[in-house]
């Protein structure tokens, strides 16, 4: 199996041609500094990603060991794998956006006001402290391997960022079924009608099933960002800053049992 890593640094040259591409067509999408931030945040993240999975990874493979069934590789698997990742990526996506714990790592990815290409680059070093990987156990108990799992995660984590994009429209029978620039941009929106929809990360047929989707109206003009002030453009800021909202909170949250439900209730600003 092909180290989790490589995976997104193989596709990297695509990446930043899309970037470079998406620049000079369509310049006023970006800020040269919210840039910058959003490719230095993304090497942190993958750095944290890598050493806590580096260190992990014995303990999912000794998980690996209880699981239900014995799973090979095959393609036939990894396409049900695939579409069972995706299933529980809309779980995790879902419980980042009305859980505030989770939502300390998720923030990092909205809280800018921009949306381009390296937006989604913009991404957290929480993530693993807060517990993503939480998610992708259910596949190794049921018989995946640890590392098809996270090869899967990281094809997922590929796809999109190519919805990450202006400069994209419609995309015809394709947006019954996938998760396309349209149905992210409004993921990203902070206009009322739009706040915790489209969670899907392939596959939008999950928001669908459980009701969290919604159409485009064209009559609303899109404002990223998130609710609440936007950290400033340095990768300090923006990991750390929704952390210090909470502690806030935390601290004029009287008893256990409140600072808990604080902890793990809808996120405030």
């Amino acid at each position: 199996m092909i180290p989790v890593e490589l995976i997104l640094l193989g596709l990297s040259p695509a990446f930043f041609l899309c970037i470079w591409i998406e620049f000079n067509k369509a310049r006023q999408y970006y800020n040269v500094k919210d840039s910058i931030n959003n490719a230095f945040l993304a090497l942190l993240h993958q750095g944290s990603d890598a050493l806590v999975l580096f260190l992990m990874m014995p303990v999912f493979n000794w998980l690996h060991q209880f699981s239900l069934f014995t799973i090979e590789p095959t393609a036939l698997s990894v396409i049900g794998g695939f579409i069972l990742q995706d299933f529980l990526y809309y779980w995790f996506h879902r419980a980042s956006h009305n859980v505030h714990w989770f939502w300390l790592a998720h923030v990092v990815h909205h809280s800018s006001s921009r949306m381009n290409f390296t937006t989604a680059f913009r991404q957290s070093i929480l993530y693993p402290f807060v517990g993503m990987w939480l998610f992708w156990v259910p596949m190794i108990l049921i018989g995946f391997t640890p590392s098809l799992v996270f090869a899967i995660v990281a094809i997922n984590l590929a796809y999109q960022f190519f919805v990450h994009t202006q400069t994209i429209g419609r995309l015809g029978w394709v947006e019954h079924i996938f998760n396309t620039p349209v149905h992210h941009r409004i993921h990203h929106a902070t206009n009322a009608p739009y706040i915790d929809k489209n969670y899907g990360g392939v596959l939008i047929i999950w928001d669908k099933l459980f009701g969290t989707f919604v159409e485009e109206d064209k009559a609303i003009t899109i404002k990223y960002g998130i609710i609440g002030t936007l950290p400033d453009d340095n990768p300090l800021s923006a990991n750390f800053s929704q952390v210090g909202v909470l502690l806030t909170q935390l601290k004029q949250t009287k008893g256990v049992k409140a600072k808990l439900r604080k902890l793990f209730s809808y996120p405030g600003v």
